[in-house]
C-alpha cells in the first residue's frame, strides 16, 4: 500500500502532466492562430522593444520582449525614422522657412486629421491633429457649453475619467460658472437633463479596459438637448468608433498609443460638421485665424475643422504622426480586422491565464462582453508592484496603475497569439514566486 508522501508525489507528476497538457495545447492553439492571421505580415512595419523571443533576461539586455503597453505608448513603425530624416535634413535643412508651403507643413494639422478621420469613423473635414489631448479637452468642454443655452448650468463628467480630463473639467466648470456633476458612464443617460450643457465621457476606461456605451449615451445626451464630448485615447486606432454614425458632437485623443505616432504626439479633436460654424473655442490662437498672415488685431475664426487650432503646430512630431499613419495604407489593415484580432487576441489570453496562473492570484477586471472590452486586460493581482517588475525583468513588458492593477494592452497590428500566450506564462511563473 503507498503512503502518503508517495501518493502525494505521484498527484503532483499528474499534476504536472496536466500542466504540460494545457500549455502544449494552448502553445499549438497560438501557433495555428498566428498562422492564419491575415495581419501577421504587418508585424514586420514595426521596430519593437527587445524583439520576439526568449523568456528571461531584461528587454535592455538582448533579449526578445513581449510588447503589451502599446495601450501607453506604441510601437516605432519602421519606415518613420527614415521619413523623419527627410523632413530633418531636407525640409528643414535644405528648404527651411518653403517648407511651410512647399512641404505642406502649413496644412498638415487638416491633412493629417484627414487621415484619422476614418479611423474614428469621421468624415474628411471634420478632424484637426493640434495641442495635446488635456488642450483639447479645454476647448471641446467650453466650447460645447457655448453650443447649448447659457442656462444649462452642469457639465456632466465621467467619474471614473483619466485623472486630467477630470482637473481640466472642473477648471471649465469654473472658468464658465457651470457646476460638475461626476457620475458612473453607465448612469450619464439618467444623469442628464435639462440643466446639461455637456457630457464628457471616456470611450475605453483607462483602468479596467470596459467599453462605455457610445451610441446609447450620446442618443441620451441629445435626447436631454445636451452635447456629448467624448475621449477616445484608448479607442483610437484600436477598435471601430462611429462618430458620424452616431451623431457624436465633440471628441479628442491621442496618436501615441493605438495610432503609434511617438512620444509626446499631438492629440487630434474632431467638431461634427454641423457644429463647425459655431465652434467658438476658448483658445482663439492665430493659426485658427480666417487670414492668419493678414496679421489683425481682430480675430475671425476660420472655417471648419482649422477652428481647432490654436498655434504653431509641432511639425517634428505632427510629420511623425503622418508617417506612423501609413501603417494603415496596409492592404490588411482595416478597423473591422484589427477589432476582430483584438477580441481574438483578449480572449486568447484570458484563456492562457485561467490555464496557468496560480488560483485566486489574480482576476480580471476587463469585461469578458466583446461589446464592453476594448483592447487591454486589466488584472487585479495584490503585489502587482513586484508582479509587474518581475515581468519586465523577464522580457514581458506591461504596466501598472496602482495599487493593484496589472494592465496588458493587445495592438493586433504587431501582437501575435504566441506573445499572449508566452505573457501568460511567464505571469503565471512570475505569480509563483512573488507573494507565495
Amino acid at each position: 500500500m503507498e503512503t502518503t508522501p508517495a501518493r502525494e508525489r505521484a498527484a503532483e507528476r499528474e499534476h504536472d502532466r496536466e500542466r504540460d497538457a494545457d500549455r502544449a495545447a494552448l502553445a499549438e492553439r497560438a501557433a495555428r492562430l498566428d498562422a492564419s492571421d491575415p495581419l501577421a505580415p504587418v508585424r514586420d512595419l514595426f521596430t519593437l522593444p527587445g524583439g520576439d523571443g526568449g523568456d528571461s533576461g531584461g528587454p535592455g539586455g538582448g533579449i526578445d520582449a513581449v510588447y503589451l503597453d502599446g495601450n501607453s505608448l506604441g510601437a516605432l513603425p519602421t519606415h518613420l525614422p527614415e521619413r523623419l530624416r527627410d523632413v530633418v535634413t531636407r525640409q528643414w535643412g535644405s528648404l527651411g522657412i518653403r517648407s511651410w508651403g512647399e512641404s505642406g507643413w502649413w496644412t498638415a494639422p487638416e491633412r493629417v486629421g484627414d487621415r484619422i478621420a476614418p479611423l474614428v469613423g469621421a468624415g474628411p473635414g471634420t478632424v484637426v491633429v493640434s495641442d495635446s489631448t488635456s488642450v483639447n479637452v479645454f476647448k471641446a468642454l467650453v466650447a460645447g457649453t457655448r453650443l447649448v443655452a447659457q442656462d444649462r448650468d452642469e457639465i456632466v463628467v465621467d467619474a471614473t475619467t483619466f485623472p486630467t480630463d477630470g482637473y481640466i473639467a472642473e477648471s471649465a466648470a469654473r472658468l464658465t460658472g457651470k457646476r460638475l456633476v461626476p457620475v458612473d458612464p453607465a448612469d450619464v443617460p439618467r444623469a442628464v437633463g435639462p440643466r446639461t450643457a455637456v457630457a464628457l465621457v471616456n470611450h475605453v476606461d483607462f483602468r479596467t479596459g470596459r467599453l462605455h456605451d457610445l451610441p446609447g449615451i450620446t442618443a441620451a445626451v441629445h435626447e436631454a438637448g445636451a452635447i456629448a464630448a467624448w475621449d477616445l485615447c484608448h479607442s483610437a486606432g484600436a477598435l471601430p468608433v462611429g462618430l458620424a454614425e452616431h451623431g457624436v458632437d465633440l471628441a479628442f485623443g491621442c496618436t501615441y498609443k493605438f495610432l503609434n505616432g511617438g512620444p509626446g504626439a499631438p492629440a487630434f479633436i474632431y467638431v461634427a460638421e454641423r457644429h463647425q460654424g459655431r465652434f467658438d473655442s476658448p483658445l482663439p490662437g492665430w493659426n485658427s485665424h480666417a487670414d492668419p498672415f493678414a496679421m489683425s488685431s481682430a480675430y475671425a475664426a476660420g472655417e471648419g475643422a482649422v477652428r481647432g487650432r490654436v498655434g504653431t503646430p509641432d511639425i517634428l512630431s505632427l510629420l511623425a504622426v503622418d508617417a506612423a499613419l501609413d501603417v494603415w495604407d496596409h492592404e490588411a489593415v482595416t478597423v473591422a480586422a484589427v477589432r476582430d484580432k483584438s477580441l481574438a487576441l483578449t480572449d486568447f489570453f484570458l484563456d492562457c491565464v485561467a490555464a496557468y496562473a496560480p488560483p485566486g492570484r489574480v482576476a480580471s477586471l476587463t469585461p469578458a462582453a466583446h461589446a464592453e472590452r476594448g483592447s487591454q486586460v486589466a488584472l487585479r493581482c495584490a503585489e502587482a508592484p513586484d508582479v509587474m517588475e518581475a515581468l519586465i525583468a523577464r522580457g514581458v513588458v506591461g504596466d501598472l496603475r496602482r495599487p493593484d492593477i496589472l494592465r496588458f494592452g493587445f495592438t493586433p497590428l504587431y501582437v501575435g497569439f504566441a506573445h499572449a500566450e508566452r505573457a501568460a506564462r511567464v505571469l503565471a511563473g512570475v505569480l509563483a514566486e512573488v507573494g507565495a
